[in-house]
């Protein structure tokens, strides 16, 4: 199914299919302010194994985001963080950057595994910002990535449709998205260190 949605004012209705498409086990694809990226509800056991087999790994080694709505849901998914890095996440969430922080027990117990950290993203993206609310959860979430040698991220959400449609239950449809990732900031133990530079400039 594509989904075609208006960024700056989603059909609510659409919203609420897609919820129910992810709260059934559903594996969608979402855009970012990056990315397309492939996407199932963290609350359903369903959707992270189906995720976890289409990207061809256990789910309890896998390395997926979560998409989050805000700085405060962050917080129930991970340990108490210094607060210098609490001020570089507020600072510049929501964007196109991805933190590896330290996991939660809660994150463990989720993913089957004595999973230590998790990835956080809050993009800046309106879609993706109101079907997090709705669903009152993060999202899982893995990058869209293209099979081409000279480009790495499928940007046109019909071209993904196309080459997934049996693989995924809905693609939303915003437009062309972007063909640079998210930044990857590793913030553990306090310290800030950049593993892969994106589209995100760290304000440091």
């Amino acid at each position: 199914m594509l989904i075609e949605l208006v960024q700056s004012n989603p059909d609510q209705r659409q919203i609420d299919e897609i919820v129910n498409l992810l709260n059934s086990g559903g594996v969608i694809v979402v855009p970012t302010d990056t990315i397309y990226a492939f996407a199932a509800s963290l609350k359903s056991k369903k959707g992270l194994n189906k995720l976890a087999k289409f990207k061809n790994v256990k789910l309890n080694q896998s390395e997926f985001s979560l998409i989050c709505d805000d700085l405060s849901e962050i917080a129930s998914y991970t340990k108490p963080m210094e607060r210098s890095v609490f001020k570089l996440l507020k600072k510049t969430l929501p964007g196109p950057f991805t933190y590896i922080l330290e996991a939660s027990n809660y994150v463990a117990k989720l993913f089957g595994t004595n999973k230590k950290e998790v990835g956080i993203r809050v993009p800046n993206h309106n879609i993706t910002h109101q079907i997090v609310k709705s669903l009152q959860h993060p999202l899982v979430s893995s990058s869209v990535h293209d099979e081409d040698e000279i480009i790495k991220y499928t940007t046109d959400p019909k071209t993904i449709f196309e080459k997934h449609e049996n693989e995924v239950d809905a693609v939303i449809d915003c437009g062309y998205g972007k063909n640079v990732a998210s930044t990857v900031v590793d913030c553990r133990g306090g310290e800030v260190k950049i593993l892969r530079q994106g589209a995100g400039n760290l304000p440091i």
